[in-house]
């Protein structure tokens, strides 16, 4: 049976819950594979909204099992909070449809308070964080000081790997004008909630194994965007993980053979939460009408997103680092209205064309886009679930795309409800 990994194919928040949901309803099992509470999903099934930050989007729908795997960052406060907000919702979470790996690194409140302390820091150029301590727990599990699920369950392992913890934090602490962490205070913490988090810790490799062997469909849920990626984005405002596709064998601990489809999430306009470098971004009336039809704010932090017009450019070479199938285009209805469209089909710098966007960070920032125009359309595309619900126009458009970033077109998305989808390519076709 088919294995479909989804990964944003932009700066993340391209739409990925819903086509997630739409997807996890043909999945067997729904397998988050990086990151950590920094990233958010809103998802709109028969009129309720879910907003989900940890758990994979396939929790709100029943029969399914929902994986962390040991690729993201775990804070078990901030899980147990989220757990008891969809219970209040009547979506019920248990050890049967939701298993963590044991070999997930815990998001610890120290990490959140260097992550916001650093970022505080006048003399230093600010990232554009979440301050949720996504970064400082990736560095702790690459130094291979973090404390992980497992170590919950034995006491004397756990004062090891506190001891070994507070050696490394202390130190930053004290650069930081930062108090010194109360080691009796965190035990404390850590204890009381390993009870709540130690029922759902499995390995999870096995189980997935097992189930890959059994024909399960696993569908691999990605977080943020492909350009925030540590090695392959717009460094360094990016964020701590590996976004693309290929983490999804490591981030749960199945091998590459796994992975049968890349879906790459691409909106049709370009948005961008934060600092960093974003080529085609608008600072007029067409860029504040994007984000006011776009509904533009952060799921998570509630900030509002920088919006720009589509880069063909960008996304022609996420979808070659990430090796996408197919994307599904996603918030098409936004652009209704627009007299004319405009796509980036490449980069001037200093009178030398580029066709993709160069690593250095002083290149990117002096980079200009080169723009294609593009005829828009008055008709509404909204709830179009056919490719004769659209106009010609946005018909148009969207085979420019395809033609641009070398790629085709899977899924098309047409409003937030699940249903207002057109399928090109079933992504789990077998």
């Amino acid at each position: 049976m088919a294995n479909v990994v989804v990964v944003g194919a932009q700066w993340g928040d391209e739409g990925k819950g819903k086509i997630v949901d739409w997807l996890s309803e043909r999945a067997d099992i729904v397998a988050r594979f990086q990151g950590g509470h920094n990233a958010g999903h809103t998802l709109v099934i028969d009129g309720n909204v879910y907003k989900l930050s940890l758990l994979p989007s396939g929790i709100v729908r029943g029969g399914k099992l929902s994986v962390i795997g040991n690729g993201v960052v775990l804070d078990p406060w901030a899980l147990l909070s989220e757990i008891d907000k969809l219970a209040g919702q009547g979506v019920e979470i248990n050890p049967e449809n939701l298993i963590i790996a044991e070999n997930t690194p815990l998001i610890l409140s120290i990490h959140g308070e260097l992550d916001r302390a650093r970022e505080a820091q006048n003399s230093v150029s600010k990232i554009g964080t979440t301050g949720r301590g996504i970064g400082p727990a990736y560095e702790d599990k690459v130094g291979r000081r973090s404390i992980r699920v497992a170590d919950l369950a034995d006491e004397e392992t756990l004062d090891t790997r506190i001891e070994r913890l507070l050696t490394h934090h202390n130190a930053l602490r004290n650069g930081l004008g930062l108090e010194p962490v109360d080691v009796v205070a965190l035990k404390a913490q850590l204890q009381e909630v390993a009870g709540k988090i130690l029922p759902y810790a499995k390995p999870v490799w096995k189980h997935l194994t097992e189930a890959r062997r059994a024909g399960k469909r696993i569908l691999f849920e990605g977080a943020q965007g492909s350009l925030l990626d540590v090695d392959f984005g717009t460094y360094p405002y990016v964020t701590s993980s590996n976004t693309l596709a290929g983490m999804a064998a490591t981030g749960v601990g199945l091998g590459p053979t796994s992975i049968d489809f890349v879906l790459g999430i691409v909106k049709a306009y370009t948005t961008r939460v934060g600092e960093g470098p974003f080529p085609t971004e608008l600072f007029d009336e067409d860029g504040e009408r994007l984000g006011t039809r776009g509904h533009e704010f952060g799921t998570v932090t509630g900030r509002k997103r920088r919006c720009g017009w589509f880069d063909a450019t960008l996304v022609r070479q996420t979808c070659a680092t990430s090796g996408v199938s197919g994307i599904a285009l996603t918030k098409l209805d936004v652009l209704d209205g627009f007299k004319t469209l405009k796509i980036c089909v490449g980069y001037d710098l200093d009178g030398e064309r580029y066709d993709y966007l160069p690593t250095a960070a002083k290149l990117q920032a002096r980079v200009t886009p080169i723009y294609e125009e593009m005829e828009g359309w008055s008709e509404s595309t909204q709830g179009a679930r056919s490719w004769n619900d659209l106009p010609g126009a946005a018909v148009k458009y969207v085979r420019r795309i395809e033609e641009l970033i070398q790629c085709p077109v899977a899924l098309l998305s047409t409003s937030p409800e699940r249903d207002d989808t057109i399928l090109v390519t079933d992504p789990f076709a077998d």
